[in-house]
C-alpha cells in the first residue's frame, strides 16, 4: 500500500465540471456564429467586470502587459516623460513604460512589498507624468489613500497594475477603483483566468475610446479600414472572453476558498521559528493570489524549496519577485546603479506558500508542518559551517557521541550525517525516508 501523500502544487487552475460543459457549449455557439472576436461574449465580460470594479468602462485585451502599455499610450505618455514604477514587480510593468516611449524610474518597496510612498515623493521629477502602483500578491498598500493624495497634489496620474488583485479591496473600495485607470491580467496562474487576457478599467471616457481603438489596429471602428491611431493587434478572442466571463462568475467563490487556506496559515505559522507571514492591514481584503511569508536571513531559500518539493511533496510558488527590476540586466540603462535596499533584502527573503481555490485546509496544515521541519534542515549548512570553524570534527578529537539528526535523509542533512560518521560519531536519523548511508539507523 502506498502511503506517500499526494504532491501539493504551488497553484492550480480550476474549472468546475459544470463550467467546462458551459464553456464547451459556448465555444460551439461562437464557432457557429462566425464572430470569433469583439462580439457579444467580449461585451458581456467587459460589462460585468466594470460592475465588479465600479467603473464606467472596461476594455478586454489580449494580456495584462498590453493593458499597461495601452493605458500609457492612451494618456499620451511617451517620449520625454518619466513614469515611477516599483522595482518589486514583474518585468511587464516597466517594459510597458519603455514600449510606450517613456522612461521608468524605479522606486523601493516598503515592508509589505508595496510601493514605498516616501520613495515616490522623493523620486518625482518635473517630467513625471504617472505613478504605477502594483498590488503585489493581491494586497493593496495600506498607504493607498496617502498615495492617491500625493499624486493629486503633484498633478501626476495614478495607474493601478492590479494584475494580481481581481476581487481584492481596501477600505471598502475594489482594486482598480483608486487610480485614473487600472489594468488586470487573466494569465493561467491568476485567481481567475481567460487562458491569456487582460482588462483595462477607467472612468475616463476618452481614454476608454482610445484603448478600444488601439486594440484593433488603430481602426476608427470594427468595420472600418480607416486607421486613426498607431494601434496593434491587442484584441481578446471571443473564446477567451467566454472563459474569462465564466471564471468571473466564480470569483467570489474562488476567493473564499483561498482565504480559508490563508486562515490556516495565519493561525499556524507564528509557531514556526524563522518565518513571518505577511498580514492583512486593517481594512484590507486580499484575494490571496499569493500567500507571502518572510524568512530569517540564515535560512537558505533555494535549499528550503528543494527540500519542500523533494522530501515533503510541497511545491512553493514563484516569488513576487525573486529579483527586483533595477537588478535585471535589461533595465540596466534605466537603473543608473541605484541601490534599493528594501527590495533587495525582501525579494531575497520571502517565499510563497501553495495557494489555490481547490487546496484544502488539511493540505494547508500539512504545508505548515513540512515547512517547520524543512526550515530546521535549511538552517543546517550555516550551523554546520559555524560549528566546524570553531570545533573541526576531524581536528579536535573527542569521544564518539550518539547524535540524532532530524531530516538527515535529505540532500543537506545527508552531508551532515556523512561528516559526523567520518568523525566517528554514531548517528540516528529521524526522517520520513530511509537514510542512504547504511551505517545510520
Amino acid at each position: 500500500m502506498n502511503n506517500i501523500p499526494s504532491f501539493i502544487p504551488p497553484t492550480k487552475v480550476f474549472f468546475p465540471k459544470e463550467d467546462i460543459v458551459a464553456i464547451q457549449e459556448g465555444v460551439a455557439q461562437i464557432l457557429e456564429s462566425g464572430r470569433l472576436t469583439l462580439g457579444e461574449y467580449t461585451k458581456a465580460f467587459e460589462e460585468d467586470f466594470a460592475r465588479l470594479v465600479g467603473t464606467e468602462h472596461a476594455i478586454a485585451v489580449n494580456s495584462g502587459t498590453s493593458a499597461v502599455e495601452m493605458v500609457l499610450r492612451g494618456l499620451r505618455i511617451g517620449a520625454g516623460d518619466s513614469v515611477i514604477v516599483p522595482t518589486n514587480t514583474f518585468f511587464a510593468t516597466a517594459a510597458a513604460v519603455i514600449h510606450a516611449g517613456a522612461t521608468p524610474i524605479f522606486v523601493d518597496c516598503d515592508e509589505t512589498l508595496s510601493l514605498d510612498v516616501d520613495g515616490v515623493r522623493a523620486a518625482l521629477r518635473p517630467d513625471t507624468k504617472a505613478v504605477i502602483v502594483v498590488h503585489i500578491g493581491g494586497f493593496i498598500t495600506p498607504r493607498m489613500h496617502e498615495l492617491v493624495e500625493l499624486c493629486r497634489e503633484r498633478g501626476v496620474l495614478l495607474i493601478e497594475d492590479a494584475a494580481h488583485a481581481q476581487g481584492s479591496s481596501f477600505a471598502g473600495r475594489p482594486a482598480g477603483a483608486f487610480g485614473h485607470a487600472a489594468t488586470f491580467s487573466f494569465y493561467p496562474t491568476k485567481v481567475m483566468t481567460s487562458g491569456e487576457g487582460g482588462m483595462i478599467v477607467t472612468n475616463d471616457t476618452e481614454l476608454a475610446e482610445r484603448c478600444r481603438t488601439f486594440r484593433d489596429q488603430g481602426k476608427k471602428d470594427f468595420s472600418s479600414n480607416i486607421h486613426i491611431e498607431l494601434g496593434y493587434n491587442w484584441r481578446l478572442s471571443e473564446i477567451s472572453a467566454l472563459v474569462g466571463h465564466t471564471q468571473l462568475k466564480r470569483l467570489q467563490e474562488f476567493i473564499a476558498a483561498r482565504r480559508a487556506v490563508a486562515r490556516v496559515y495565519d493561525e499556524l505559522l507564528p509557531a514556526i521559528s524563522g518565518v513571518r507571514p505577511l498580514r492583512e492591514a486593517p481594512g484590507m481584503y486580499s484575494n490571496y493570489y499569493k500567500y507571502v511569508a518572510f524568512l530569517d536571513e540564515d535560512i537558505d531559500r533555494s535549499a528550503l524549496k528543494k527540500l519542500m518539493k523533494e522530501q515533503y511533496g510541497v511545491g512553493l510558488a514563484g516569488e513576487v519577485y525573486e529579483i527586483p527590476l533595477h537588478k535585471q540586466p535589461v533595465f540596466e540603462p534605466y537603473a543608473f546603479g541605484v541601490t534599493l535596499p528594501n527590495a533587495e533584502r525582501l525579494c531575497a527573503q520571502h517565499i510563497c506558500l501553495p495557494m489555490s481555490a481547490v487546496q484544502t485546509p488539511d493540505e494547508a496544515r500539512r504545508v505548515v508542518t513540512a515547512l517547520g521541519q524543512a526550515i530546521e534542515t535549511a538552517r543546517a549548512p550555516r550551523l554546520a559551517t559555524t560549528l566546524s570553524a570553531s570545533y573541526p570534527l576531524t581536528l579536535h578529537p573527542m569521544k564518539p557521541q550518539k547524535i540524532a539528526v532530524i531530516g538527515g535523509s535529505g540532500f543537506i542533512g545527508a552531508h551532515i550525517v556523512d561528516a559526523l560518521i567520518v568523525a566517528g560519531h554514531k548517528v540516528t536519523v529521524f526522517d520520513l525516508m530511509a537514510p542512504a548511508n547504511r551505517e545510520v539507523r
